[in-house]
């Protein structure tokens, strides 16, 4: 059993400390531009970053909010907040809330402002107010298969699926869920920004 040599350099120690330090330095670059590129390709394929335009989604979200969007495997499902392209708004992305899915009926009583998915109340915490504006609606409505059912936050002030002139939406319309507030809207009066509304809508 012999002794291992402890004077043995590797051939990076035999190197003088200045080409060591070069070396060092190559290394912890090439890491820092390993994970701008991961990061740039995962915003390219992966991600995208929208400014919410219009108050439709108050109290949820607010104009010139920039949100963080992904449609990666993504399948619609209640509750979540959506971005929609869509003819009727020409070349500007909305954002709604997906209220039923294919398959399922919803019913809206503009009288008690309640609104039903398959006969079940809905609890809504994140709306502004209670729905009271029809507009061309006439329910109960069964969503077809690959379309959803849309409405705004802020029901009263949202252009969504109870207009016949967008009605439900094809679910290839939707360009992804929104996942994250990463910069908030600046206030009117302030001209500050509320930090606290930054994460999950």
């Amino acid at each position: 059993m012999t002794k291992q040599n402890k004077d043995v350099k590797t051939p990076e120690e035999e190197l003088p400390a200045s080409e060591q330090r070069l070396i060092s330095l190559y290394d912890w670059l090439h890491s820092i531009i390993s994970s701008v590129v991961i990061v740039i390709l995962l915003f390219v394929l992966c991600l995208r970053q929208i400014s919410v335009d219009g108050t439709s989604m108050v109290p949820t979200l607010h104009h010139t909010d920039r949100v963080l969007v992904s449609n990666v495997l993504y399948t619609p499902k209640n509750g979540d907040v959506v971005i929609i392209k869509t003819n009727f708004w020409g070349d500007i992305p909305i954002v709604k809330r997906v209220i039923a899915v294919g398959g399922q009926t919803i019913d809206i009583n503009f009288d008690t402002h309640e609104v039903f998915v398959d006969g079940v109340l809905l609890d809504e915490p994140y709306i502004n107010e209670p729905t009271a504006v029809q507009e061309s609606f006439t329910g109960p409505v069964t969503v077809p298969e690959g379309c959803v059912f849309v409405m705004g936050d802020n029901r009263n002030h949202s252009s969504d699926s109870r207009d016949n002139r967008l009605g439900v939406v094809d679910v290839r319309n939707i360009l992804g869920k929104v996942l994250l507030i990463i910069v908030p809207s600046k206030d009117d009066a302030t001209g500050g920004r509320d930090w606290r509304r930054v994460g999950k809508p």
